[in-house]
């Protein structure tokens, strides 16, 4: 039921007015309202004229904050000498090996749980206890289990991707409507065709949720297990920077964590527009 089918004035809506990113004219056409992407870049932009004039003007020290053409020098250097393509490498090799086994499990246990009184009651107990820890806690156990290699650091961020990737999943399990249920039981589906045709497209939008989210979990959990006992990646540049001083390449390794946040949940936000493109959300 519209705001003008209950006699409501749009202009009395508030903020609520402008939150849809389309309306309708009075023949019942919609009319697309996008907003300008350009509003999204007016924050970084300042935040960036304010560091330049502050480094022009000396009010900021070289010492406590590289000026930007620096940075971006420093950059384009370690680009062009290879040594920031070889640890970004490293970085994004860590980040899909966990990424993948944290969603993968955090499926699996999710179908188990969520499809099931027996498995609810034997994983979601325990899931939501790892949930209110947090995973970097945990990196003391997982050295005195592992040592200090790469199985560490690769556990430490499937385990952080696998929580946001369960909870989700799970949440959008237990949301699906009754009536698909009793249509399956009324067809004779069986286990895996219900799985195939009801639950997996049922929970995809929680699960897409839980993605993103997952992304963000194991791009900073990289951070961390990087500085530590690392020889490569973008954290051990930064750790190796920290040490000698140099505040121009932990700019440039942090830039490299930001763009590669940016970059990847932007890819899932693009595919969870064209995998859910029949729901209608005030996002359009």
């Amino acid at each position: 039921m519209t705001a003008a089918s209950q006699g409501v004035d749009r202009n009395s809506l508030g903020p609520f007015r402008v939150i849809s990113s389309a309306s309708r004219t009075g023949n019942g056409q919609r009319i697309s309202r996008k907003r300008p992407m350009y509003r999204l870049a007016i924050g970084p932009l300042l935040l960036l004229v304010l560091w330049c004039i502050a480094s022009a003007t000396g009010v900021l020290s070289p010492r406590v904050l590289s000026a930007p053409w620096t940075v971006v020098a420093t950059g384009v250097q370690l680009i062009e000498d290879g040594r920031l393509p070889a640890h970004l490498a490293t970085s994004a090799r860590r980040v899909l090996i966990g990424l993948a086994a944290g969603t993968f499990t955090g499926v699996l246990l999710a179908l188990i749980s969520g499809l099931s009184q027996l498995g609810e009651a034997l994983i979601d107990g325990p899931v939501q206890i790892k949930r209110s820890l947090p995973t970097l806690a945990l990196i003391p156990l997982f050295i005195l289990w592992l040592g200090i290699g790469e199985p560490m650091k690769l556990l430490t961020i499937a385990l952080a991707s696998m929580v946001p990737v369960y909870v989700h999943t799970h949440g959008g399990l237990r949301s699906i409507d009754a009536r698909y249920v009793e249509l399956a039981e009324s067809l004779r589906l069986g286990r895996w065709e219900f799985i195939r045709k009801i639950a997996l497209p049922g929970a995809l939008p929680g699960f897409m949720m839980g993605l993103r989210l997952a992304l963000t979990s194991a791009w900073l959990s990289l951070v961390v297990v990087e500085q530590i006992n690392a020889t490569s990646g973008v954290g051990y540049m930064i750790s190796l920077a920290r040490s000698y001083g140099q505040t121009e390449i932990i700019l440039v390794g942090l830039a490299v964590y930001g763009v590669l946040g940016l970059t990847t949940d932007t890819l899932v936000r693009f595919v969870e527009g064209k995998a859910l493109s029949w729901r209608r959300t005030l996002a359009g």
